[in-house]
């Protein structure tokens, strides 16, 4: 059943799940202390939707996670992507 339904995820976004198991799993240790550590996960996500990040937003995302010190989940860096 996992097989098909994360078959059927990678065919909808052309995201390969180890892919994306890979990125949570960075996300899990990231020191999200540590601006360069942002900006690797910023621009990794991105590399997965697909999207551009412009540097205006990049700096911002960045400012936001140094400010919060807070871990991050893939989705809330995706949402602030879009």
């Amino acid at each position: 059943m996992n097989d098909k339904f994360f078959g059927n995820i990678e065919k909808k976004t052309g995201v390969r799940m180890s892919d994306i198991f890979a990125l949570v799993d960075s996300l899990q240790y990231a020191d999200f202390k540590d601006e360069r550590t942002i900006r690797a996960v910023v621009a990794q996500t991105a590399a997965l939707a697909g999207k551009k990040v412009p540097k205006q937003v990049e700096d911002e995302i960045v400012r936001t996670i140094l400010k919060d010190g807070k871990k991050l989940d893939i989705n809330t860096i995706t949402k602030m992507i879009k």
